[in-house]
């Protein structure tokens, strides 16, 4: 199995690249996982036009990524979910492309091309934060999916 991590984000060294190496590792029993942070300039434009013009801008950079893989968006708008129900997304799946936006969230019209809108819950937080919880999240979804004591 396949999983990719595409985030609006600028690559740069972060004090979460260790633990996001270590759930990497760990995850690496069930699936490869790659991580892929863009933020082209056309976002850093739009950043100064307005938060539609920002989302249309994610739209346009993460298009290209979005094909026959299972895509699933986070989103402060999507359905609330616990880990079990994670698991199930990421059950009997060759690829699974999850995607974390920008600043500014997503336009409709991403979003409407993802086969699942998921939120980490109501708060807010960080991008970095928020990989770190997705990565969790998908060990632990593939802990249960095979039985292992993780999950409990």
């Amino acid at each position: 199995m396949k999983v990719e991590i595409i985030s609006i984000a600028k690559k740069e060294k972060s004090i979460y690249d260790p633990l996001y190496k270590d759930l990497q590792k760990m995850i690496s029993r069930f699936a490869k996982v790659t991580d892929t942070e863009i933020f082209p300039k056309d976002v850093t434009k739009a950043h100064t036009i307005s938060p539609e013009a920002a989302q249309k801008a994610y739209t346009k950079a993460l298009s290209g990524y979005v094909g026959k893989d299972f895509c699933i968006t986070l989103h402060p708008d999507g359905k609330l979910i616990d880990s079990f129900e994670f698991s199930k997304l990421l059950n009997d799946k060759m690829s699974i492309k999850f995607f974390i936006g920008g600043a500014y969230g997503f336009e409709e019209e991403f979003l409407s091309q993802s086969d699942a809108v998921i939120s980490l819950g109501k708060i807010t937080m960080s991008h970095k934060i928020a990989k770190a919880v997705l990565l969790e999240q998908i060990y632990r979804g593939f802990s249960i999916l095979s039985n292992h004591p993780y999950h409990k």
